[in-house]
């Protein structure tokens, strides 16, 4: 997950998401037009940026608000 010189970050809660609507990273993937490597990279907190499109296409599928999806977290 991104972290700052601080120690706070941003936390996806993707993974979350996707066992609440009984849903595998594969079909969003197929939904939302990704790949599942990059669907994956930002599953696992590893993705430096998203870009809007991105945030809207999961959001539409997944039924739910960007801040479902994205925690700060102040360490």
């Amino acid at each position: 997950m991104p972290t700052d010189d601080k120690g706070a970050s941003i936390v996806v809660k993707l993974d979350d998401l996707l066992h609440e609507r009984r849903m595998t990273l594969t079909e969003l993937a197929e939904r939302v037009g990704l790949t599942l490597a990059n669907l994956s990279i930002l599953k696992t907190g590893k993705a430096r940026a998203i870009r809007f499109s991105t945030l809207l296409a999961i959001c539409r599928e997944l039924e739910c608000q960007p801040g479902d999806l994205l925690t700060y977290e102040d360490n």
